[in-house]
């Protein structure tokens, strides 16, 4: 006793409060952690939960849409075959709301190649899809042009074509960005295969997509959205791919903006496309 006081009693007590606090303390945070756990999972469940309904409705058009003898609505069905395949491998293997993300991209091209074909059976495509961050950087063809370049000609349009039977529904391959539209040969397979774009790509790229190589009617054909700067010999790692370049304002030449069934589709995967890189998705980076 000291005063009229119990000093051990008083301690007794401070140290119940303290524990009492303590203990309070890790509840709370035990709570929060299980909250934000639950939210996450919410997360990823409902990310998986959207990107399942892409990858459904692109499984369902590619049951019920028939080439029609069409070349070039085959190779888009092709090419929309292998994004329902490797969008169905991305949902079920996703741990993260990121790679679901990525799982509904590939389904989203997907039905990129489906209204591709559809538009080249002459069919309503239907309604719009929502573009992936890539597309709208890329931008789309807008007109018509042909370059020579490494001994090869090459034509780009925004509609298929006797001569532009490929398409492609906008992204980036290595690096460099490569707009949405038709083509007369997959030129950007062999970038995809290799993760690098070689020396004859590199120039047919610089020659459609840059006015240092371009003809001169080149700014008649691609507006707004932004491929990065020319390759210069040294280094085509996709420098041009960084925030800066993408600023809307490129006007040489003919962009615009674009503002789990799990079964695997195969019925199409047979299709070469008149070339050896047909087993390989042309949004697949």
């Amino acid at each position: 006793m000291h005063g009229g006081y119990d000093i051990r009693a008083l301690g007794s007590g401070i140290r119940m409060t303290a524990v009492i606090v303590i203990v309070l303390l890790l509840l709370v945070v035990g709570a929060l952690l299980v909250f934000s756990r639950l939210r996450a999972a919410r997360a990823l469940e409902d990310a998986r939960a959207e990107a399942r309904r892409w990858h459904e409705q692109l499984g369902g058009q590619l049951s019920t849409l028939d080439p029609q003898g069409s070349a070039a609505a085959r190779q888009a069905l092709a090419d929309a075959s292998e994004r329902f395949n490797a969008a169905g491998g991305e949902i079920a293997s996703a741990r993260s709301v990121r790679q679901v993300e990525l799982a509904r991209d590939s389904a989203l091209e997907g039905l990129s190649y489906v209204r591709a074909a559809r538009t080249a059976l002459g069919l309503d495509p239907g309604p719009a899809l929502p573009l992936t961050s890539a597309q709208r950087a890329a931008g789309e063809i807008t007109v018509p042009r042909s370059v020579e370049a490494d001994g090869r000609r090459v034509s780009a349009a925004p509609h298929a074509g006797d001569g532009t039977p490929y398409y492609y529904p906008g992204g980036v391959v290595a690096g460099r960005r490569v707009p949405r539209g038709w083509y007369s040969e997959p030129w950007w397979r062999a970038a995809l295969i290799g993760g690098a774009w070689g020396l004859g790509s590199a120039l047919l790229f610089s020659a459609l997509f840059s006015p240092v190589f371009a003809d001169p009617g080149y700014d008649a054909g691609l507006v707004s959205g932004d491929v990065g700067d020319s390759f210069d010999g040294d280094s085509l790692d996709g420098d041009s791919s960084d925030g800066d370049s993408s600023d809307g304002d490129y006007e040489v030449g003919g962009f615009e903006d674009g503002g789990d069934s799990g079964d695997s589709v195969d019925s199409f995967d047979s299709f070469d496309g008149g070339d050896s890189f047909s087993d390989f998705g042309g949004g697949d980076f």
